[in-house]
């Protein structure tokens, strides 16, 4: 099956053929005018043939929809260039392996929730012994020295625990995202390290459902991670950033004596 990168659509039934699947809340009772509110809202937004497939009250005056439509619009993805993590994912054994041979002492990291958020799911399953879909935390690690400060952790006290253990990564879980609440956390948290002077002693890694690499290059981390990310990921890019950034420094400074 060849597919033309130039001209990308939703798959539905038959390659090309642009169905898709969308749901939606609206705020209103569910009935026949709501159906056909919830039809016409998505023709407007460039479906075609379209069909309401599922609709449903969830609460007093709200409704939740799912429709069925054709989508007229294609995405040319050989004219997309977004910044990816800079990483060759490795298991747990290389992970430890590569630090001994190159680092060749522990990793320290400093994570938590910060801000009001209360969700440590996330940063658990990166940090914690117990893992995430079968791969232990990064606290089971022997090469790393973890400290998971928990959920609704200021920025200022993330910040004082990484200069207290001389911290190689600084580890930040944002779930909570209503009206972007995160973007103003995770820019106070980088506005801290810059202030503190540690910016360039220590990796910053942001994690989420809505976050993304670009967002982190975006707003001055080294790396962001999404939904599905496994310790092994994070432990991966930690490694080897920390890693190139010693053989930078050593360059440079045998740079410095060579003038």
């Amino acid at each position: 099956m060849e597919v033309d990168l130039s001209r990308i659509r939703p798959y539905g039934d038959t390659l090309d053929d642009g169905y898709m699947q969308l749901s939606f809340t609206l705020p209103v009772q569910c009935d026949a005018k709501a159906k056909k509110a919830a039809e016409l809202l998505s023709e407007k937004m460039g479906l075609q043939d379209v069909k309401v497939v599922y609709a449903h009250n969830i609460a007093d005056s709200f409704s939740f929809f799912i429709v069925y439509g054709r989508c007229i619009h294609s995405v040319d993805m050989t004219a997309i260039n977004i910044p990816e993590v800079d990483v060759e994912f490795m298991s747990y054994d290389e992970i430890n392996g590569f630090i001994e041979k190159h680092i060749g002492r522990k990793v320290v990291v400093v994570a938590a929730c910060t801000g009001t958020d209360a969700h440590t799911v996330g940063i658990d399953a990166i940090i914690s012994m117990k893992g995430y879909r079968g791969e232990s935390g990064l606290e089971r690690y022997p090469w790393f020295v973890t400290y998971n400060l928990g959920s609704q952790v200021a920025n200022e006290d993330l910040v004082a625990k990484a200069i207290e253990v001389n911290a190689d990564a600084i580890l930040v879980s944002q779930v909570v995202t209503q009206r972007n609440i995160h973007i103003d956390n995770l820019t106070h948290l980088a506005e801290l390290v810059e202030a503190e002077g540690i910016r360039d002693k220590v990796l910053l890694v942001m994690g989420g459902p809505r976050i993304s690499h670009e967002l982190a290059i975006e707003l001055g981390y080294d790396a962001g991670f999404g939904p599905g990310t496994l310790p092994s990921h994070v432990g991966s890019f930690i490694a080897q950033a920390l890693a190139r950034r010693i053989r930078d420094s050593k360059e440079q400074q045998r740079g410095c004596i060579h003038e």
